[in-house]
């Protein structure tokens, strides 16, 4: 455990960490790690032996030790870090404001899913939340720009899921054109047809899964791709069953969809209601379904910000700029508004 001396009137900021083993993997290749957390947060860090000292602003000194706190703490428990989880730890110290120190910012450990490929856990407090919804509630969904996650994540609960035995399979489904009849153009058979639409799905998987389990499960039906029309008059029963762009679905597909859920199943419903693609004039199933369904209590509602984008950082800079932009053009007068 590392020990931490304080910072009054803007002294230097001393961490100890007793296990040398681990600060190869802690201030990573080429002190990398260290180097992101100076970029980061406008800080200096010097080390000597297993000593680290930490100067510069007050609050970002508090950071940079709460941040390094918990990925000490994170290797203590066998799991590991790279540059995202650093970045993760810098972003939850930030949050806290100089009052997490020796607390682990990552949230508890069992928020951490093991697949068979890499440890999967939260990166920001939402995907926390969001994480914890998944194991808590048998139906969630997830709302919010690109790049927090909500699929990731959703993929590899389902994973972790399917792996321990709790569920038999897992139903990969979206809506994959806006008119069915596009599909017949594409050859092959339904699967090859729908294929490159569920691209991001078959992503997670293979980051989850070895890729000849990943090619096993989909021969043995274990991983099945449904294409969202496909659906209709089936019980989804011991399933871990995922729709992804739920934005772009109609409300009647909506609740078509939702119905299927079985004994033992679970499902997941992610979406961005900032990028519907359906006709003008058209209601998002998903708009329609977080409107009915928000008084009941068993069913999860996690909404992510741009904060918790955790892609590049100019993904962050891009989601709010686009909030900006349409809020702004949203307070103009009618006859302001560019013709689209």
């Amino acid at each position: 455990m590392s020990t931490i001396s304080p910072s009054p009137g803007g002294a230097p900021i001393h961490l100890q960490f007793d296990d040398n083993t681990l600060l190869p993997l802690l201030f990573g290749e080429h002190s990398r790690h260290l180097a992101r957390i100076e970029q980061r947060l406008g800080v200096s860090l010097a080390q000597r032996g297993n000593r680290l000292a930490i100067s510069g602003p007050h609050s970002g000194c508090a950071a940079a030790r709460d941040a390094l706190v918990a990925l000490y703490d994170r290797l203590q428990r066998g799991l590991t870090i790279d540059m995202g989880e650093v970045d993760a730890a810098v972003r939850f110290a930030e949050a806290a404001d100089g009052h997490a120190a020796n607390v682990d910012l990552f949230g508890s450990e069992d928020l951490t899913i093991r697949t068979r490929k890499r440890h999967v856990g939260p990166r920001t407090q939402n995907q926390g939340a969001y994480l914890r919804a998944l194991r808590d509630y048998e139906m969630v969904f997830g709302l919010g720009p690109a790049g927090t996650g909500k699929t990731y994540l959703a993929v590899a609960a389902a994973v972790d899921m399917l792996i321990s035995g709790r569920v038999d399979r897992i139903i990969l489904s979206r809506p994959a054109v806006e008119a069915g009849e596009r599909l017949g153009f594409l050859p092959g058979d339904v699967r090859e047809k729908v294929d490159p639409y569920l691209r991001p799905l078959y992503d997670a998987l293979y980051d989850m899964l070895p890729g000849d389990q990943v090619m096993k499960r989909l021969a043995s039906g274990e991983i099945e791709i449904a294409p969202l029309a496909f659906m209709r008059g089936r019980t989804l029963a011991n399933s871990y069953v995922i729709l992804d762009e739920a934005q772009n679905t109609s409300p009647v597909q909506m609740k078509m969809f939702l119905t299927r859920l079985g004994e033992n199943s679970r499902m997941a419903v992610t979406g961005d209601l900032s990028q519907v693609d359906l006709p003008p004039g058209a209601r998002s199933g998903l708009f329609d379904a977080i409107e009915a369904l928000a008084g009941i209590d068993t069913i999860g509602i996690v909404r992510f910000g741009a904060e918790d984008v955790v892609r590049h950082s100019l993904v962050t800079r891009i989601v709010r700029a686009y909030d900006a932009h349409e809020n702004a053009r949203r307070a103009k007068p009618t006859s302001e508004r560019p013709k689209r």
